[in-house]
């Protein structure tokens, strides 16, 4: 068995061991994985009653514990136990009725109970305001329905293990797309969903030509009005510049590839996206170590082909057998499932074993190897499906598919290769996530007694120490900033082989996941990275490469564009004098420019001026009610005076949105169709309508102040941080799609 690491040990303890009713692990590593490669030999019995099944148990047990092959978390967890839910990814179906909403929230929280994920496409729904016949009444939209999804997610905790969580799609000719596509906006709704617009060719095409497109209601399949495609492309890549949310999925392109067209046609993926599925259908995936796959060559390596061949055989029989071994939350995703077989296999450790090759991962070898070598995973992992096929007969929707050839390969299932999140799985495999490039060389982390310990990247630590400029103050130095483009005492052709995910350009980010999505039957869970500099312009630069160069769909996050990144991701705060924390606010200017807005308020009338410095953003306020004197003047005057003193002092507007928002008095009052629950929730709504007009204006600038920090601050792990770890504390990275913890292994999506 090969040697875990202590993060793999903390991470399996907490996450997948089996354990006493006092949370003490009853299991040791070496026992979980002999006790799922156990459980999955036993489905050869099915096709096969005298089968010796020991040897089947012995292999896929050595691809385990020597960290080659790993299936994903809730295999892990379950195989082998009363529960024996094995699958990650789940699609229901939402059709235009109450009772199949209901019917499928239920079906959710089963799933969710189980251990999956789910995704759904809302684009079934009738949009706001359209009637609805049995009562004479009007729909409220398929965006608010999706609250009592994101509501039903957040009251189920996947057994302490695995949280719920949910891909929201609606089609981008549905009537209520502008909605939905603004849903996550405030940084507060929807926080069980990452959301997707389902974008089609007559869309994209649409966006070139800057030309109108149809909206069609889907009740009545009919026209009911237009949109200019472009002017809702740029609110999509204005909103995904802002925090991440939503992203873009190529719905004619998914079916294009889709096996089973005559089974049904594909509306929505996973959670991450990287797995488009039939409504009512699951799929288990699993991820190959790639830094597994290179034997060593004096100072070098190179690729191990033979040894990649029989871990795919292996790893492709392992999930053929899940299928079997599964133990389905609900009876209709039991049938669809055996009914077409889909598997995942994928990759982890990318970054990894580009290192190991002295690969670059911005350079044109490394997409020319990622090509190849998907290539040849898709191939063996055909071969493998072949074989087990003759032995055990195709998938049930074999006849009709796109296999259905007169000298096609008969195989076992539907689709092979998916790129998936490895968040968890790469962390006890101790590699790389998925395809992602290294996110920092070199860090400090924070435990939870203040502690702190220095983290660096086994491969840099070794090469190091073999080329002899290692030390424990070059780390402490490189952990400040991340990487290492400007530490000197680093060889230059290291600095190009070490290369973090923030060095690289977003075309290369693009440009290694469409390599990838070549020879991946499904999708690829992919982050494209962004500098906080980054502009709305470069973002949308990546979204039409993405569609430009057959990508199934992308997802982009600039750093520290969450409302949640509630951590200065840059920075580990020490003891500092208190002169040095001392903030003074700006002095005012003899002349500012500035806007009035006028707000309904339970209170009356409320005129809020704003004015602006320089750059545009707000630096201080005034209000006036309609209605002089009183309590509420003088308590409106306090908030105006403390809001504007922030404001010099060059804090964030955001933070004070939020502090104000939502605040309420005993009149509340409706505005343009908006509530206002207090002249302080007035105030919020203000600043955030001048936050927007000034984002709207693209004027690439950035939406908040950023302050020099006091030099008393120790600079860290470099970008994708977006919160704390709900679980452990620690640093929520964002990465593949998904929050991730690399403390404890905490994923919010499942």
């Amino acid at each position: 068995m090969e040697n875990l690491s202590i993060n793999a040990k903390k991470v399996l303890e907490k996450r997948y061991l089996k354990k006493d009713n006092n949370g003490q692990a009853l299991e040791t590593p070496k026992d979980l994985f002999r006790r799922v490669a156990n459980n999955i030999a036993h489905a050869d019995l099915i096709y096969n009653k005298s089968k010796d099944i020991k040897k089947t148990e012995e292999k896929f047990y050595n691809v385990m514990a020597n960290l080659e092959f790993i299936p994903n978390s809730p295999t892990l967890m379950n195989a082998g136990r009363e529960l024996q839910q094995l699958s990650a990814c789940f699609v229901l179906p939402i059709e235009d009725s109450m009772e199949s909403i209901f019917q499928t929230v239920k079906d959710a929280a089963l799933i969710h109970k189980s251990g999956g994920g789910t995704g759904f496409s809302f684009s079934r729904l009738r949009p706001k305001n359209d009637v609805v016949q049995t009562t004479k009444g009007i729909s409220s939209g398929p965006v608010s329905f999706m609250h009592v999804f994101d509501s039903a997610t957040e009251a189920i905790k996947q057994g302490g293990t695995r949280r719920g969580a949910n891909m929201g799609i609606l089609r981008v000719d549905h009537p209520d797309i502008l909605e939905f596509i603004t849903c996550k906006a405030d940084g507060k709704q929807f926080n069980n969903f990452n959301i997707s617009v389902g974008a089609t060719e007559e869309f994209m095409m649409a966006v070139e030509e800057n030309r109108d497109y149809d909206l069609l209601n889907p009740r009545t399949k009919k026209p009911c009005g237009k949109l200019n495609a472009k002017k809702v492309f740029d609110m999509m890549v204005e909103m995904a510049w802002r925090n991440g949310d939503p992203g873009i999925i190529f719905l004619d392109r998914l079916n294009k590839d889709n096996p089973t067209p005559k089974v049904g046609e594909i509306e929505s993926t996973n959670p991450c996206g990287e797995q488009p599925l039939l409504p009512y259908e699951s799929c288990n995936l699993g991820s190959i170590n790639l830094a597994k796959m290179v034997r060593e060559k004096g100072e070098y390596c190179e690729m191990d082909w033979d040894k990649l061949g029989e871990v795919i055989h292996a790893a492709v029989h392992f999930l053929d057998n899940v299928i079997d071994m599964n133990k389905y939350p609900i009876k209709k995703i039991e049938e669809n499932t055996k009914a077409n077989r889909k598997i995942g296999l994928g990759v982890m450790g990318w970054a990894d074993i580009l290192i190991k090759l002295r690969t670059p991962y911005n350079s044109e070898e490394a997409i020319s190897f990622a090509e190849k070598l998907m290539s040849f995973v898709l191939e063996e992992a055909r071969d493998a499906s072949h074989k087990l096929a003759l032995e055990r007969g195709e998938f049930a929707n074999f006849k009709g598919s796109i296999y259905d050839k007169p000298k096609g390969l008969k195989l076992r299932n539907a689709t092979l290769t998916t790129i998936a999140p490895t968040g968890t799985i790469s962390m006890i495999s101790n590699c790389s996530s998925g395809i992602e490039p290294l996110f920092a060389i070199s860090y400090i982390k924070n435990v939870m007694d203040n502690t702190e310990l220095l983290e660096v990247n086994d491969l840099f630590e070794k090469i190091a120490k073999e080329k002899g400029f290692y030390s424990e103050e070059l780390m402490k130095k490189i952990a400040k900033h991340g990487n290492v483009a400007d530490i000197a005492e680093v060889p230059d052709e290291l600095k190009k082989i070490f290369v973090t995910a923030h060095e690289i350009e977003p075309k290369w980010h693009i440009r290694m996941q469409a390599a990838f999505q070549k020879h991946t039957n499904n999708a690829v869970s992919k982050t494209v990275n962004f500098a906080n500099t980054a502009t709305i312009n470069d973002v949308e630069e990546v979204y039409m490469s993405a569609y430009k160069t057959g990508c199934k769909g992308v997802t982009i996050y600039r750093d520290r564009s969450r409302d949640e990144q509630v951590l200065n991701i840059d920075y580990v705060k020490k003891e500092a004098p208190a002169q040095a924390r001392k903030i003074l606010p700006r002095p005012r200017p003899a002349v500012t420019t500035g806007t009035t807005t006028k707000i309904n308020t339970g209170c009356g009338n409320l005129y809020i001026t704003i004015n602006v410095d320089d750059s545009g953003l707000p630096f201080e306020i005034f209000t006036q009610m309609g209605k002089a004197g009183g309590c509420a003047s003088s308590q409106l005057e306090a908030i105006a005076r403390l809001v504007s003193l922030a404001l010099r002092c060059g804090l964030e507007i955001k933070p004070l949105i939020d502090q104000l928002a939502g605040i309420r008095c005993p009149t509340p009052a409706w505005e343009k169709g908006g509530r206002v629950f207090s002249c302080a929730d007035a105030i919020a709504k203000a600043l955030e309508r001048r936050l927007t007009e000034k984002v709207s204006a693209k004027t690439h600038a950035s939406i908040t102040t950023v302050k020099e920090e006091p030099k008393v601050l120790e600079k860290v792990l470099v970008g994708n941080v977006v919160g704390v770890c709900p679980d452990c504390g620690g640093a929520l990275q964002y990465e593949e799609g998904c929050m991730i913890c690399r403390g404890c292994g905490f994923s919010k999506c499942g």
